[in-house]
């Protein structure tokens, strides 16, 4: 499945959370999983593919940290 992460709508957003959520359910590294972040909280949507065995908790997991987000495929 492909996630198009639009923004993040918390008030006080935890990156280092944000980062491992991302690293988790996309299977990036932590590298690039911090950059996606960085680009994520500063307004730009960002696009990554999640395995649908895990989709479900993916799509937990995004709405827990407050991310807005769009079901591509």
């Amino acid at each position: 499945m492909k996630l198009n992460l639009l923004s993040c709508d918390a008030q006080r957003p935890d990156k280092r959370a944000i980062a491992l959520c991302i690293a988790e359910i996309s299977n990036h590294n932590s590298l690039l999983s911090n950059e996606l972040t960085n680009i994520l909280l500063e307004g730009d949507a960002v696009d990554i593919n999640v395995d649908d065995k895990n989709s479900a908790t993916a799509l937990r997991a995004l709405r827990k940290l407050n991310i807005d987000y769009e079901i591509i495929e």
